[in-house]
């Protein structure tokens, strides 16, 4: 039995099923319990990932975004059941979970915010979404509580900094402070430079963030991306993981199988 309680943000980028069949066996490789996988799609890739996982015997929550949606997959080695979080707009974005562990009740929500250009209707996509959540998520003052993903938004002391960004945005990375969050990374790396996304002209982004509550950041062992994912000759996707680890043990594991090995539901 793990001795920590380890979560693993990963963007699938709505693969295809020969992508997503690799990143299959990637992430059933994995040590974390719980993987947060975000910009699904309804779409053969993901499904084969939902139906894979659930024939193995993990729990799967996976709203099925709208056509030409996106939104968030929580997949866990361990029972879980509803989360906290939910939202009214946009709601497959924002997925919760909560898994039990020696020190009480964790909840895992999965966030995948909107990105956007330069036009109006996207603008306000993203705005609107983010608007809501000071609303929808609970606050991170009580309670043990862990808020990650692809926000898309980067932290107001990123560097370098981005002309492109608006305030809006900086407000809504802020939030997580002001509410009783704090940023994992940041807690374990103040000064380090690592990016999650790198752009076609080489410029980075820390879009992948994790934030802990309060009482959740005193468990904190480590908090770490992976670059390989996004890398490697393999390049399962365009974005790095993102690993947090917390000293706490798990409880309710539930007795799965190999994914990879699973058959798929039958089609009639």
């Amino acid at each position: 039995m793990t001795t920590t309680l380890d979560v693993l943000t990963f963007n699938l980028n709505n693969p295809s099923r020969e992508r997503a069949d690799r990143q299959l066996d990637y992430l059933a490789a994995r040590p974390e319990p719980v993987l947060v996988l975000t910009e699904t799609a309804d779409s053969a890739g993901c499904d084969l990932l939902a139906s894979r996982f659930e024939a193995a015997g993990y729990a799967v929550t996976f709203p099925r975004p709208g056509r030409g949606e996106r939104g968030v997959m929580i997949v866990s080695r361990l029972a879980a059941r509803p989360g906290p979080a939910e939202v009214g707009y946009l709601p497959h974005r924002c997925v919760s979970v909560t898994v039990d562990s020696d020190e009480g009740p964790v909840d895992v929500i999965g966030l995948y915010v909107p990105s956007r250009d330069a036009t109006a209707t996207k603008t306000t996509r993203k705005r609107t979404f983010l608007d809501q959540l000071p609303g929808r998520l609970p606050r991170g003052e009580e309670g043990l509580r862990l808020v990650l993903g692809d926000f898309n938004i980067l932290e107001p002391t990123h560097t370098p900094r981005y002309r492109f960004f608006q305030p809006f945005e900086y407000a809504a990375y802020e939030w997580f402070g002001k509410a009783g969050y704090g940023d994992a990374f940041r807690a374990l790396h103040p000064d380090a430079l690592e990016y999650s996304w790198v752009g076609r002209t080489g410029d980075g982004y820390r879009y992948d963030h994790a934030h802990a509550s309060t009482d959740l950041l005193t468990a904190l062992r480590g908090c770490s991306y992976v670059h390989e994912v996004r890398t490697g000759t393999d390049r399962l996707t365009d974005h790095s993981a993102l690993m947090v680890s917390l000293c706490l043990r798990p409880a309710a594991p539930l007795a799965v199988t190999n994914p990879t090995r699973a058959a798929e539901p039958a089609l009639f």
